[in-house]
C-alpha cells in the first residue's frame, strides 16, 4: 500500500485512476481546481480519500498536497482538441508551470516517486505505424497552436527524466493512446459523434435509413482508442512493474479509420451513414497508432472490444447530456 497524490484527479482519466488506486487498497489525495473537472466523476470514494481544491500553479498548494506522499500521478493538464486551438497560452502555462511545481514540491518532501501523463501527441508524424516509445517527438511548426499541447507534455517529459537522473528512486512517464469512455467531457471525437448523431436522428423521419455525417478529413484518418476501464488496468500494471526512468504507451494496437469510428457510432443507433468530408484542422496527423509491446512485456491486454466500449459511452452521454455546459477555466 502506498500514499498516492494524483494532480487532476477529478477529470476524466484521473478520478478512474483515483477509483483504481482506492479499489487496489492503496490511500489517495487529489488536488484539482475543478475548472474542467468534477467531483461526480469521484462519487463512491469521495468518503476513501483526501480532496484538496487548488490550482496547480501554485507552489504552495503543490507543496501542500505533496506532504507525506509516497508517489505523485501527475496528470494535472488541459486537453481536449479544440483547446489547443483557442487557449494554448493556457495549456502551456500549466505544463510548464505544473510540472515545475509538482517537481519542486516532490523534492521539498523528498517524495520518491513520480509517475508522468504524458501524450501521443507528442507524435506529430511518426515515421512508423504503429509507433514505439523510441520514435523521434516533434514540434512541426511552432506558430500553429495547436502544438502548444504536445510541446507541453514534451516540456514534461523531459523534466521528469532528467531530474529522474538523481532525485527520484523511480519515475515513469506513460503516453495515454485516445482513452475513451463515459464522462469523458465533450470536446473529445467519441461524445461529439453521438451527441451529433442523436440530433440528426431525432430531427429525421424515422424511416431514414441513411443519414448525412459530416466529419474532420477523407475520413481515411487513423487512431487507435483504449476504453478506460482498460487503460486503468494498464496504469495498475505499469505501477506493480514499471521501470525507472522508462516511458510506456498505454493503448491498443487496433489502428481504426475514423469514418469507420463514426460509422460504428451510426450502429448504435441503427442507422447507415453516408461520410461527407470536410477540412482537416491544420495540424491534424493523418494516422496514429501504438506499438504496445513494452507494456504487454509486463502483462498488460486491453479487451474491451470498441463496440462494446461506444455502446457503455454513448448509454451515458444520451442520459447524460443535459449536463452539458461551458467549460470554465482559469
Amino acid at each position: 500500500m502506498k500514499k498516492y497524490l494524483v494532480t487532476g484527479g477529478s477529470g476524466f482519466i484521473g478520478s478512474a485512476l483515483v477509483k483504481r488506486l482506492v479499489k487496489d487498497g492503496n490511500k489517495v489525495r487529489v488536488l484539482d481546481n475543478n475548472s474542467r473537472g468534477n467531483l461526480r466523476r469521484l462519487e463512491g470514494v469521495l468518503d476513501q480519500i483526501e480532496f484538496i481544491q487548488g490550482d496547480i500553479r501554485d507552489l504552495e498548494t503543490v507543496k501542500n498536497a505533496c506532504k507525506g506522499i509516497d508517489s505523485v500521478c501527475h496528470l494535472a493538464y488541459v486537453n481536449g482538441t479544440e483547446f489547443f486551438y483557442t487557449k494554448p497560452e493556457l495549456i502551456l502555462e500549466i505544463a510548464v508551470k505544473g510540472m515545475m511545481n509538482v517537481l519542486d514540491a516532490c523534492l521539498f518532501h523528498n517524495v520518491p516517486e513520480l509517475v508522468l501523463a504524458s501524450s501521443s501527441e507528442v507524435y506529430q508524424k511518426a515515421d512508423k505505424i504503429p509507433t514505439d516509445e523510441s520514435v523521434a517527438l516533434s514540434v512541426p511548426d511552432v506558430l500553429n497552436p495547436r502544438y502548444s499541447y504536445g510541446g507541453g507534455k514534451i516540456i514534461c517529459e523531459l523534466l521528469a527524466v532528467n531530474y529522474g537522473r538523481n532525485h527520484f528512486k523511480r519515475v515513469l512517464i506513460f503516453r495515454p493512446h485516445n482513452v475513451y469512455g463515459p464522462d469523458m467531457g465533450w470536446e473529445h471525437v467519441i461524445p461529439q459523434f453521438v451527441l451529433r448523431m442523436k440530433g440528426l436522428v431525432d430531427s429525421q423521419a424515422k424511416e431514414t435509413s441513411t443519414i448525412d455525417f459530416t466529419i474532420q478529413g477523407t475520413g481515411e484518418e487513423t487512431r487507435s482508442f483504449i476504453f478506460i476501464d482498460d487503460f486503468c488496468d494498464g496504469v495498475a500494471t505499469l505501477l506493480q512493474k514499471g521501470e525507472h526512468n522508462q516511458i510506456y504507451h498505454i493503448g491498443t494496437e487496433g489502428e481504426l479509420a475514423v469514418k469507420h469510428l463514426a460509422e460504428e457510432v451510426g450502429n448504435y443507433f441503427g442507422k447507415k451513414l453516408k461520410i461527407v468530408p470536410s477540412e482537416l484542422a491544420k495540424g491534424g496527423t493523418s494516422r496514429r497508432c501504438p506499438d504496445i509491446s513494452k507494456m504487454k512485456k509486463l502483462g498488460f491486454a486491453p479487451n474491451t472490444s470498441l463496440k462494446s466500449g461506444i455502446q457503455k459511452t454513448a448509454d451515458w452521454y444520451i442520459a447524460n447530456a443535459h449536463l452539458k455546459q461551458s467549460v470554465k477555466s482559469n
